[in-house]
């Protein structure tokens, strides 16, 4: 079904990708609720559950509709195969609980999703999966860490909440030396700004609750690689413990797939407007941004994405007492840790997503008291501003 559109743009592929029109003749691609599929005979269900037959046999783990979300999204990001999980979390769980084995060990940045931290220190720990952390953006760190155990590297690039953009080709050269795969969270940019494995990565993953449906309306993740690790070992993970996505939600995020590309350029302007006036706010220390020329890594961001995102962090002098002040004076933009809405969203970092973590480990990913993080909607960005303006003046 894809073969069509190989050489088609990006655009293309985003709305036409993985749709097999029924025998309806639909033009919207169809939503399949059903928990299970019927045989033709006796025979072709032996042959389907065998694997010696392709085809539906239960929606734990095949379904139509999200079937053909995964194509889409594999072609998006230049895969060869995707599984489609119930979150962004059980997609990184399913991927370590695939592909790695007790005594194994992972070599992480500092600077990733809170929670994901939690999944690797209180719960892989379980199974006798270890994790060092390491300054996304040191190479040196990356190679220090590195054992003989070593089995994964894995980074978000941007990363939560700071924006430091990872070095991708060092990091494929250096996980290939060691044998190591490169895992690289891309919910940030989405293959729309940047497609990790053109740059050596071996997995992606996602969060499809973010960008990807773009309008905050499902939860949903996925995996994207090769044939063989996310093809058969990811896929048999998700058969066998179900992390499963429903239609409803794969109907959804192929909806916001459609209109993925447009929407990210227009998040990514707004965003650069957004983070150029808050460099000059006097209340303002530090803004995190990869698309300012004063961002440490904005020429690696070039090189790597073709926009800058919608996420920007910035810090306040005054710590926490000062951020909460901006975020409760707000008249309309939305306190809400989730991200890649179309509504623009407000977030205190070290009392929510980044909560968990011990003080330490918040001040070793410089997420200190006064960072806020911002998610940039399709809003009028100069409406965001009188806004934002608005929490300044209540600082006091």
């Amino acid at each position: 079904m894809t073969d069509k559109y190989d050489n088609k743009g990006f655009a293309t592929k985003a709305v036409r990708v993985g749709h097999k029109r029924t025998a309806e003749s639909e033009q919207s691609e169809p939503i399949f609720p059903t928990s299970s599929f019927v045989f033709e005979s006796a025979e072709q269900a032996a042959a389907r559950f065998g694997g010696d037959e392709p085809g539906n046999i239960y929606s734990r783990f095949t379904n139509p509709t999200v079937r053909t979300f995964e194509q889409r999204l594999a072609a998006l990001e230049g895969g060869e195969s995707c599984v489609a999980t119930s979150s962004g979390m059980s997609a990184i769980l399913s991927t370590m609980m695939a592909l790695l084995s007790a005594g194994d060990h992972i070599v992480s940045s500092m600077s990733i999703f809170g929670t994901t931290r939690v999944l690797f220190d209180k719960y892989l720990s379980k199974f006798g999966v270890s994790t060092s952390y390491v300054k996304l953006i040191d190479l040196d760190d990356w190679k220090a860490a590195i054992t003989p155990e070593t089995k994964m590297l894995f980074l978000e690039t941007p990363s939560n909440p700071m924006n430091e953009i990872a070095d991708l080709e060092a990091l494929s050269e250096l996980a290939k030396a060691n044998d190591c795969l490169l895992v690289v969270d891309n919910c940030f940019c989405t293959p729309a700004l940047q497609r990790p494995l053109e740059f050596g990565a071996d997995i992606v993953v996602h969060s499809a609750t973010k960008y990807i449906d773009g309008q905050g309306r499902c939860i949903g993740g996925a995996v994207v690689g090769d044939a063989k690790r996310v093809g058969e070992d990811v896929y048999g993970f998700l058969r066998t413990a179900g992390p499963t996505m429903s239609p409803f939600n794969a109907w959804t995020f192929l909806k916001g797939l459609e209109t993925l590309d447009l929407r990210m350029k227009a998040h990514s302007a707004s965003a650069l407007e957004v983070a150029s006036w808050l460099e000059s706010q006097p209340l303002v220390s530090h803004v995190f941004y990869s698309g300012l020329p004063s961002h440490p890594q904005h020429e690696l961001a070039k090189k790597q994405q073709s926009a800058f995102g919608g996420i920007i962090a910035f810090e306040i002098k005054g710590g926490k007492k000062d951020a909460w002040s901006l975020i409760n004076a707000l008249e309309w933009l939305s306190i809400t840790a989730n991200l890649g809405d179309s509504k623009t969203t407000i977030t205190h970092p070290a009392t929510t997503t980044h909560g968990r973590l011990t003080e330490e480990a918040r001040a070793a990913a410089g997420i200190t008291d006064g960072m806020l993080r911002l998610s940039i909607g399709l809003e009028s960005v100069d409406d965001i501003k009188a806004d934002l303006a608005r929490g300044f003046a209540a600082i006091k």
